[in-house]
């Protein structure tokens, strides 16, 4: 009975009066009575006012039911593979351990979209809409390849870094102790060397990266 009352369509600016009786059950109506009613503290709708773009929509807006086929990102990924000259299979493998083909994927950390972008990663990056496919993949893509090249093609700190940070990695020297990055680099590369191995994954492209680096 609380619960039907509580969606009871109310006239704007109406004030909702409750009770509350000797059993405990709670009595609410828009037109008292009797003196044993007070006027009720009711939630107010979170409804967002004025322009509804950039961070405000998207933290607001509906989210779509989403598709976890991979295969419906292989263009995207193999235009930022040509673009930054990353192997394709090693961008899809980023995006399955970050997200699992979520395109509206969030962390509890504020990463978003494919490849859990961090909201400073993004904005150095120039991706104006973290939950675009296009923006985002490009975007990561480019920022691995950063990494890649500073850690001069070294693969397994270069995940590394991409998951913890650079600042964590250090050029020479053991990979940071850091259990989520270790377990992070293993996925990645397990779900890489998979789908070099399978020939339904392929993605057509000109870049490669010739040697896996597994991590012992």
């Amino acid at each position: 009975i609380v619960i039907i009352a509580l969606f009871i369509p109310i006239q704007a600016g109406a004030a909702i009066y409750v009770y509350e009786d000797e059993k405990g059950v709670k009595h609410y109506t828009n037109t008292p009575t009797s003196g044993r009613y007070k006027i009720a503290a009711l939630p107010r709708l979170n409804t967002p006012r004025g322009n509804t773009s950039g961070s405000m929509y998207r933290q607001t807006r509906r989210i779509p039911a989403v598709s976890r086929d991979p295969g419906q990102y292989d263009h995207h990924i193999e235009k930022a593979a040509d673009a930054h000259m990353v192997d394709p299979l090693l961008i899809k493998a980023i995006i399955k351990a970050e997200s699992d083909f979520d395109r509206y994927a969030t962390s509890s950390k504020g990463a978003q979209g494919l490849m859990q972008l961090m909201p400073e990663t993004a904005r150095d990056l120039q991706v104006g809409d973290p939950y675009n496919a296009t923006q985002n993949i490009n975007g990561g893509t480019r920022y691995f390849k950063r990494l890649f090249d500073a850690y001069d093609g070294d693969l397994a700190r270069s995940l590394a870094a991409y998951n913890a940070g650079p600042g964590r990695v250090t050029k020479n020297g053991p990979l940071p102790r850091i259990k989520e990055t270790l377990e992070y680099v293993q996925r990645v590369t397990g779900y890489y060397r998979r789908y070099q191995q399978d020939e339904s994954a392929a993605i057509p492209s000109v870049s490669k990266i010739e040697k896996l680096v597994t991590v012992n």
